[in-house]
């Protein structure tokens, strides 16, 4: 089994693939032209000490931050672990 693994204080970001959009007259927008996510979860942590995300996480990042690669079929981000600017996290209503 082969995966990728991030060195160097980097995070491996799995992105959603993007999907098709058309306009009202039915252009089709290619994915180059939209705007790009600045949300993803995160796939694998380079040994960060003491991270403050982990796997799983969904993670806010800087715009045109990282590398786009595609592995497997999967489109990845990897992006330097101080680009990171924030994580979704769940809290109750008050």
């Amino acid at each position: 089994m082969r995966e990728l693994q991030p060195i160097n204080q980097h995070v491996l970001l799995e992105l959603e693939k993007a999907a098709e959009e058309k306009t009202a007259s039915g252009i089709i927008i290619p994915d180059t032209a939209q705007d790009k996510p600045q949300f993803a979860r995160v796939a694998a942590i380079s040994g960060i000490e003491k991270p403050e995300i982990s796997i799983g996480d969904t993670v806010f990042y800087k715009p045109f931050a990282g590398s786009e690669l595609e592995y497997e079929g999967k489109k990845f981000l990897m992006i330097p672990y101080a680009d990171i600017l924030g994580k979704v996290v769940e809290t109750e209503k008050i």
